[in-house]
């Protein structure tokens, strides 16, 4: 159980999935930038995120679900929570909205299975699944939170507290992921060879620069 003092953001363990350093750079180094990719999710998600309740198709739907779990040690929020009927009560399903595809990689799923493992210690229950919408394909992909996935997000978790805990970016690791990347300049992938922190290295090329100029 984590003390609330060493909660950390939900959305870190996707950060840290995709790329430890990029979750480093956010959450550690407080640099963020925006490119096409990042702009089309961020409105995708105000367009979500109204905080309003519906009903569709007979099922309650909450947005902006406010998330918590001392297991994790996260709080965030939810996109979409459907309740839906089951034995004459209410069975929370999340689904989270991404803007592209779905991906290779976890990094969705234990997000998505993160907000699960909050609702359930919230409310006292078990939840079986959720689901990732992905605005490129319009379609959700049903996602089964499993015992293999639950050790995966407990892992990722314990990962990004150990991350804060020592304070230190991991080095870069060039590869695929980092095209899609908006934090390509400031990451500098290509450039970091030996790890530590961007905005270290970018205090030190100004430094350098300004030299050259005197």
């Amino acid at each position: 159980m984590y003390a609330d003092s060493d909660f950390v953001a939900l959305s870190a363990l996707q950060h840290f999935v995709y790329c430890p350093r990029q979750c480093a750079l956010i959450h550690l180094e407080q640099i963020w930038s925006e490119n096409g990719y990042t702009a089309e999710g961020r409105e995708m998600h105000e367009r979500v995120d109204d905080g309003k309740t519906s009903y569709r198709s007979g099922v309650r739907v909450t947005r902006s679900e406010l998330l918590r779990s001392a297991v994790l040690g996260v709080s965030g929020v939810a996109d979409v929570v459907e309740w839906h009927k089951l034995n004459n009560h209410e069975e929370p399903f999340p689904v989270e909205y991404k803007r592209g595809k779905p991906k290779q990689h976890d990094a969705d799923k234990i997000q998505l299975c993160a907000q699960a493992i909050c609702l359930e210690e919230m409310l006292s229950l078990h939840i079986p699944s959720g689901a990732l919408f992905y605005g490129q394909t319009k379609r959700r992909l049903d996602v089964d939170f499993d015992n293999a996935l639950r050790e995966k997000t407990l892992l990722a978790a314990e990962g990004v507290h150990d991350l804060f805990r020592n304070g230190i970016t991991p080095p870069p690791d060039p590869g695929p992921k980092c095209k899609l990347c908006s934090l390509q300049e400031e990451c500098l992938p290509d450039l970091i060879v030996k790890g530590g922190s961007a905005t270290t290295y970018l205090k030190k090329l100004v430094q350098t620069l300004s030299e050259d100029e005197i």
